[in-house]
């Protein structure tokens, strides 16, 4: 639940809804998951369950309310923050992340340093790459191959 909280609660901030409305949301949303905890197929997915499902009730709020908006001043409604998934996005996206990130720590240290090294910014020439991890120049593609199949791996299974 700490993971999430935040993520459900930004989903009811952006449907603008009362705080007891998004409480409401909120409380359904993790009943929900306790309703469906037995069908979901991707635990690793949770979180964009919880935000579809957050969605879909703050949706479900909102026509229950039958709110209806009225606005005469159209400079106010264009300044207005637009409904979007940019708070989504980049609440998965860090988790998405941490989760890479915990994956790449349980590799070996030489393959995430290898791997760093040929994510950097700007990139580490191949040369530099076989002088500070002592790795032939021709294996190191072979290397990263092999680093990246198995965080892969790391990744599917958890």
């Amino acid at each position: 639940m700490d993971q999430y909280s935040k993520l459900i609660w930004s989903i009811t901030v952006e449907y603008r809804l009362m705080e007891s409305d998004a409480a409401d949301v909120a409380q359904t949303t993790w009943l929900r998951l306790l309703e469906h905890i037995d069908r979901i197929q991707y635990p690793d997915r949770v979180g964009s369950w919880l935000a579809v499902t957050a969605r879909n009730e703050c949706l479900r709020c909102l026509a229950a309310r039958k709110r209806v908006v009225l606005g005469q001043d159209t400079d106010e409604m264009e300044d207005a923050p637009a409904f979007g998934a940019d708070i989504d996005e980049r609440l998965l996206a860090a988790e998405r992340d941490q989760t890479v990130r915990e994956a790449m720590s349980r590799l070996p240290t030489r393959w995430q340093r290898l791997l760093e090294m040929l994510m950097a910014d700007p990139p580490v020439s191949y040369t530099e790459i076989s002088d500070q991890l002592g790795l032939p120049i021709g294996s190191i593609g072979p290397t990263r191959g092999r680093c990246l199949a198995r965080l892969k791996v790391l990744l599917q299974t958890g």
